[in-house]
């Protein structure tokens, strides 16, 4: 029997994140992890795509060797960035108030959990299993599944390259393996039910997104209900045409989200709570059951790794008594097409529920130095503010263009200190740069 402070179950970026902050308090730390430490972001997620699409432009852009030699080359250098900081974790990790266990965790009962053939006996619990790709429940695409059909995890080891990929999702994933699968020199087709890509993306942004990527050679069908998949063939109807239509592919991608990793937890022997989002919290994100926790994809709220991080540290805080001003409503995420798009805040559509007297300030890539230099002048800054008013606050940041998430990221941290539209025009900016086209938004 092992006892300790705080039993994290789960080694993903909430958890070993919230393992080393936890540690850093003087609590003694026991975390489990069923498969490799860094989860889906370093393994199968975040990680191995930004280093395929990175090498993707360069391909695209180069031209230096025939595309299948640059995506095998690809492959390769991707497993060595995921090898390097997969031992950079495990190092971190061996810190001494830290205790990793290689397993699957269950709860034994709200205290107690056992992790192969060892038991820990916790004070807390922070339960940080993550997300699993949800596959829809359709012919060819449920198992047993047609051997065209692939999920991302699938993808991101391939051992070759396919030469016509079609994606079923619109959404991040979606168009983050378009994009790479594209740059690739791959004939690329993608599904979506809804009648737009990127449905929780300000609507402009997603609109000239969708745009932008099909004029690079993205075919996009919008508003395609998918029945099932025959063979090589994806079987679909158009609801705007009402159509039954087919598209044949070599690789079929389903990306159609991810959903709470619970399997195997026995959350009913510590009497945790869920539904089908995930296990149910409070603000804090504590469940029901005293000084148990869930933070990151397995609560739901909101599926992205820096928020489990942050998450984690408040749960930490709230665990040893620190008070913190993280603002969870404030929650900048990116899409990593190219070119980028970035956001955080409201989008149009919520401001205009939410404010009546809201306005929008927008600022151009192609009248931007910075952007003319480097060739990057499809793009666009949205600023969104709560009034007319001289002092309106920023509620809402949204950019398509090279460099999104940076320039997104400066304004969410003048977010998280309610400034104003006149302020960030008194902030001096770095000439020349791709962030001064805030500057020219908030002029507007």
């Amino acid at each position: 029997m092992i006892e300790t402070d705080i039993m994290i179950i789960g080694g993903g970026p909430g958890g070993y994140e919230t393992a080393l902050y936890a540690a850093g308090k003087g609590l003694k730390v026991v975390i489990a992890e069923e498969r490799e430490v860094g989860g889906t972001c370093l393994n199968r997620g975040c990680i191995p795509t930004k280093s395929l699409l990175h090498d993707a432009a360069h391909a695209s852009l180069c031209n230096a060797e025939p595309q299948a030699e640059a995506f095998k080359r690809a492959m390769e250098r991707k497993q060595q960035v995921v090898a390097g900081l997969r031992q950079g974790i495990a190092t971190l990790l061996s810190n001494p108030a830290i205790t990793l266990l290689q397993g699957h965790a269950a709860f034994v009962d709200p205290k107690t959990v056992s992790i192969g053939e060892e038991t820990v006996k916790a004070r807390h619990v922070i339960i940080a299993t993550g997300s699993k790709v949800k596959m829809p429940p359709l012919p060819g695409i449920k198992e047993p599944r047609s051997s065209y059909v692939f999920t991302s995890d699938d993808l991101l080891c391939a051992p070759t390259l396919p030469p016509t990929v079609c994606v079923i999702g619109a959404g991040v994933i979606g168009l983050e393996m378009a994009t790479m699968f594209r740059d690739f020199g791959c004939k690329v087709d993608v599904l979506e039910f809804l009648s737009e890509c990127l449905p929780t993306v300000d609507g402009e942004i997603a609109r000239r997104l969708r745009k932008t990527l099909e004029k690079s050679g993205i075919k996009i069908h919008l508003s395609c209900q998918v029945r099932e998949v025959n063979g090589n063939e994806v079987l679909y109807f158009n609801t705007r045409k009402k159509t039954e239509e087919r598209i044949a592919s070599d690789c079929i991608l389903v990306a159609t989200g991810r959903a709470p990793q619970l399997d195997g937890l026995q959350l009913a022997a510590a009497g945790i709570r869920y539904d089908g989002h995930g296990i149910l919290v409070n603000d804090d994100f504590a469940t029901d059951v005293p000084e148990i926790y869930a933070i990151g994809d397995v609560n739901g709220r909101q599926m992205l790794a820096h928020a489990a991080t942050a998450q984690g540290r408040h749960a930490v805080n709230r665990i040893v008594g620190i008070d913190d001003r993280i603002r969870f409503d404030i929650m900048p995420a990116a899409v990593f097409t190219r070119p980028e798009v970035a956001s955080v805040g409201l989008t149009e559509d919520c401001a205009n529920a939410q404010y009546p007297d809201y306005t929008v300030h927008k600022g151009f890539y192609r009248s931007n130095g910075k952007a003319q230099a480097i060739e990057a002048t499809e793009g666009l800054v949205k600023l969104i503010c709560d009034s007319k008013q001289p002092n309106a606050k920023i509620v809402g940041c949204h950019v398509m263009g090279a460099n999104a998430a940076a320039i997104v990221q400066e304004v969410a941290a003048l977010m998280n200190f309610d400034v104003t539209l006149e302020q960030l025009m008194d902030i001096i900016h770095i000439h020349p740069t791709l962030n001064e086209i805030l500057l020219q938004a908030a002029s507007v």
